[in-house]
């Protein structure tokens, strides 16, 4: 008994540190300029067996599960973050990149992994399924917080968030053909067609049913409202991947739903999700950094060989997979270089890179490592210069500001009401009024007004002006009327604007 409760306090100690060290580099990483996924890799590389030997893990199972479910948290809280308005003008580019782009990645790299690592032809197109796709969790990490142009933020993002169920379906179906010689091919496409209809149909029926859910069931806290959303998102990928479809497909796109409907409690919702998308990719790559064994990864024999295969993904075969995707599209010249070197590696070819370490692929240690080397190549050398390159193109989009102030609900229990929070604009129907002259919903109180970072305390003669941010408790039910109030237009402005 002493013995396990010493193994329990011990795990929860390096737990603690592994957290607290994975926070803190996000500040160097700012600071440096280096995406902080290659920081975490570092932290785990560091603790594991090779260098201080703090822990000594080996275990691709593990890996892989854990890996898993922090890409469906990941997924969803990059799909809540997603606006509509924003991805659907690119939705055809993004689609296409996702699917025709990742199989020209895959093909070019596949020839490459033939000639650099001798492996033949099955095993290295598996390598090249492995690398092919553009990793969702660093994009969405390396772009946050950037001022990239709209237009290309969106393509990436859409383009990393759906073609992760290819990737998997391209090693899963390499797997197959490698340890089962007599699978069918026809068999595999017909699969693939499935997963992704499975994953599309599924994705929007959860989606549809958590935004009615979260805005229909009335809990005890406001604080399980985002455990309810999370439970979705783990909920929409276990049956969609029960019933043979794409569980990552589907959760991104119920995720969009629910990103872009007006639900309860969305602030903490939103927050809550982000801070455990934070988590689970600290948890992720500092595990990742400790299944690989530095002395394995840092022999001439693997350097050789990632830094060629990087090169050629970096400058061959991204660049053409993404010139042939988007062909006859509105792409210019410098947006298409921009979006060749932003196809960003991160967790997925790692964690793809377990699976045939789980199913005894001859070579399949060869594979993983030389899978990780090009990871840390494409996270440190694109990833901590894709700012710079969007600043050289001309390619950076509006200035991202964010509020800095924040009002927090604690809890209204069984109250039927929330805080909404609403920027007003310069054409609001309201601007210019007093709060007494507006004629608000039954119940509704406007509780506070932030006017150029300063709070101001509301009262009948306040005047509305644009660009303040009003915090108004309002019953649930009366939430639509309110909107409209406040989306308003003034009449003289908008036929001015027609007029235009």
């Amino acid at each position: 008994m002493p013995e396990t409760i010493l193994s329990t306090d011990s795990f929860i100690l390096i737990l603690a540190l592994l957290f607290i060290v994975g926070v803190l580099t996000t500040r160097f990483s700012t600071k440096l300029g280096v995406p902080s996924l290659i920081l975490f890799i570092l932290v785990g590389m560091v603790m594991g067996s090779d260098v201080l030997g703090i822990i000594y893990f080996d275990n691709a199972a593990l890996t892989q599960m854990i890996g898993v479910i922090a890409l469906v948290i990941i997924l969803f809280e990059g799909g809540l973050q997603t606006n509509w308005n924003d991805v659907r003008p690119v939705i055809v580019p993004s689609l296409s990149l996702a699917t025709v782009g990742v199989l020209l990645t895959s093909g070019i790299v596949a020839v490459a992994a033939k000639m650099i690592l001798g492996l033949d032809w099955l095993e290295s197109v598996l390598f090249g399924a492995i690398v092919g796709s553009t990793d969702a969790a660093a994009v969405f990490a390396v772009l946050k917080g950037h001022n990239i142009s709209p237009k290309l933020g969106s393509t990436l993002e859409a383009e990393s968030g759906s073609n992760d169920p290819m990737a998997v379906f391209l090693t899963v179906a390499m797997i197959e053909l490698i340890t089962i010689p007599d699978t069918s091919i026809i068999t595999l496409v017909g699969d693939f067609f499935l997963q992704m209809g499975v994953g599309l149909v599924l994705g929007f029926i959860f989606g549809k049913i958590a935004v009615k859910s979260l805005n229909t069931i009335n809990l005890d806290s406001s604080g399980l409202y985002p455990v309810f959303a999370t439970a979705f998102a783990l909920l929409t990928y276990g049956l969609t991947a029960f019933f043979n479809g794409s569980g990552l497909l589907a959760v991104y796109i119920a995720a969009i739903m629910i990103g872009n409907a007006e639900i309860a409690y969305r602030h903490s919702i939103f927050r809550f999700s982000e801070g455990f998308a934070w988590m689970m990719q600290i948890l992720m790559f500092v595990i990742l950094g400790l299944l690989v064994f530095p002395s394995d990864l840092f022999k001439p024999a693997i350097l050789i060989q990632g830094i060629l295969i990087s090169l050629i993904l970096m400058l061959v075969a991204r660049p053409v997979a993404v010139y042939l995707s988007t062909v006859n599209m509105k792409y210019t010249q410098k947006e298409r270089i921009f979006l060749s070197w932003a196809g960003l590696k991160g967790a997925v070819p790692i964690v793809l890179a377990t699976f045939p370490l789980l199913a005894g692929v001859e070579g399949s240690h060869q594979i993983f490592n030389v899978v990780f080397f090009v990871v840390l190549t494409s996270a440190l050398i694109q990833g901590s210069t894709i700012p710079y390159l969007a600043d050289k193109l001309g390619l950076n989009g509006p200035k991202k500001t964010t509020p800095m102030q924040s009002l927090e609900l604690i809890s209204l229990g069984k109250a039927d009401a929330e805080m909404i929070e609403y920027e007003m604009e310069s054409d609001s129907a309201i601007v210019g009024k007093t709060l007494t002259d507006i004629p608000f919903p039954e119940g509704s109180l406007v509780n506070a007004i932030i006017r150029k970072g300063k709070l101001i305390a509301p009262t009948g003669n306040t005047l509305i002006m644009a660009g303040d941010f009003l915090y108004i408790l309002s019953a649930r039910k009366n939430k639509p009327q309110l909107k409209k109030l406040l989306k308003e237009k003034a009449i003289y402005k908008q036929n001015f604007l027609d007029l235009k």
